[in-house]
């Protein structure tokens, strides 16, 4: 108990700090400044990344000899749901199909249900992770939402019953992270299932979407959720022991998961966790004004508090982490254009960054972010 109070003082103390940030505070900014970052680092990623003799990615800028000539399925990830994001923002670019074609060359067919492998088939593929397919299914059904087209909803139904084999009753519930590897139940394998079941349950209003999203929303909370509000990383299946490890990935599923869940229930008491969660994630997360973890790791983050911001008008949470996006904008970005001083950073994270690049370019056209910090 000592030790819950303590961590309850100290969100309450550093959220005072962002208590007290407000647009009159802020100096105005020039519109369109993220928006020209987006374009400037989605075009060094393409010349340093992609390899248009292949047509697909490389994982890093310069990969040594032990390294796999083009990306696991992950980094595409990240590149997927940055395209419909930039899109979002230049409507006449067209990202989402050309990713989509890649990322069909991580087809496998293999039984218990079609889904996608960690590595490109035709270099014999790899095993299935149930989180790199959850978040193409996530990106294919915002893609419903924004383009009305029927396609990616048949993509969003393939991965939601690649994901169900993934399900079994061991520690009560819960999703696997890995197929043939099955040690570990994570929040990256639950959260993101809730987000994807919410999506296909407002897309059709078939009530199974919703049993499984509450199903998986429960578990995690039952198991994964720590005192104050964050998530922890997964349980061992073995040995029940929990890796207490928090990354803002999980963090912003979960928040994510109860934004949706307020819409499609509009049972207030998921709107009020969902605060809850943005309230300690910020200090946590973003208190030293530097980015604790990946990129892409807080662009799910962002998510969270984006869609957050429709039901709460609430600036903090965009504007806390806008600090630390415009701390990495001036100190990690390379002569190159993309971002780690020393080495540059991987594909993944440089999707991720893109990301929360676009969406802060989509921000900036509606709210007053402020001067860059």
């Amino acid at each position: 108990m000592i030790v819950r109070k303590k961590s309850r003082l100290f969100l309450v103390v550093m959220l005072l700090g962002y208590n007290s940030i407000n647009a009159q505070n802020i100096q105005s900014s020039s519109k369109g400044f993220y928006k020209n970052e987006m374009k400037s680092l989605q075009a060094a990623i393409q010349k340093k990344f992609y390899d248009s003799a292949s047509g697909y990615y490389k994982e890093v800028v310069t990969p040594e000899k032990n390294h796999n000539l083009y990306s696991y399925l992950w980094p595409i990830c990240a590149m997927y749901q940055a395209a419909n994001e930039i899109e979002k923002v230049e409507p006449k670019q067209h990202l989402l199909e050309p990713i989509l074609k890649i990322i069909r060359d991580y087809y496998d067919p293999a039984p218990p249900a079609p889904g996608y492998a960690s590595y490109l088939m035709k270099f014999k593929g790899g095993d299935r992770f149930y989180d790199d397919n959850q978040w193409i299914g996530i990106t294919s059904m915002d893609a419903v939402t924004r383009l009305k087209n029927k396609k990616y909803q048949a993509v969003g139904n393939e991965i939601y019953k690649y994901m169900m084999t993934g399900y079994d009753t061991v520690l009560t519930g819960g999703i696997y992270w890995q197929e043939n590897k099955k040690i570990s139940k994570n929040t990256c394998s639950n959260g993101p299932g809730i987000i994807l079941a919410l999506q296909l349950y407002k897309a059709t209003k078939n009530k199974a979407y919703l049993d499984t999203a509450l199903l998986l929303y429960n578990w995690v909370n039952a198991h994964l959720k720590s005192p104050y509000s964050l998530y922890y990383d997964n349980i061992d299946i073995k040995n029940k022991r929990i890796g207490r490890a928090q990354f803002s990935y999980n963090t912003g599923t979960m928040l994510q998961s109860n934004v949706y869940l307020y819409e499609c229930t509009k049972d207030k008491k998921y709107l009020k966790e969902a605060i809850s969660i943005a309230d300690s994630s910020l200090p946590y997360f973003y208190g030293n004004n530097k980015f604790r973890d990946n990129y892409w790791f807080n662009a799910v983050l962002l998510r969270g508090y984006q869609h957050l911001l429709q039901y709460d008008n609430d600036k903090k949470y965009i504007l806390g982490f806008k600090k630390c996006l415009d701390n990495t904008l001036q100190n990690d970005k390379n002569e190159q254009g993309l971002f780690g001083k020393t080495k540059p950073r991987d594909l993944v994270a440089h999707g991720g960054l893109l990301e929360i690049l676009a969406r802060y370019a989509l921000l900036e056209g509606k709210y007053d972010l402020g001067s860059m910090q």
